[in-house]
């Protein structure tokens, strides 16, 4: 035991950070993906004087 967990409950954690990390880089490569083309629609309007 180490800090009070079994062996097992580490390699649960372990897979649940493997599994999360790049879904999470993969989400902020996603949502910075989206933020740009949000801000390159609003600045290719007609009729827009930004």
């Amino acid at each position: 035991m180490f800090l009070g967990i079994e062996w097992y409950w580490w390699i649960v954690i372990a897979a649940v950070l493997v599994i999360s990390i790049p879904l999470k880089v993969k989400f902020m490569k996603w949502w910075s993906k989206r933020e740009q083309d949000k801000k390159k629609v609003r600045y290719e309007r007609w009729g827009d004087e930004e």
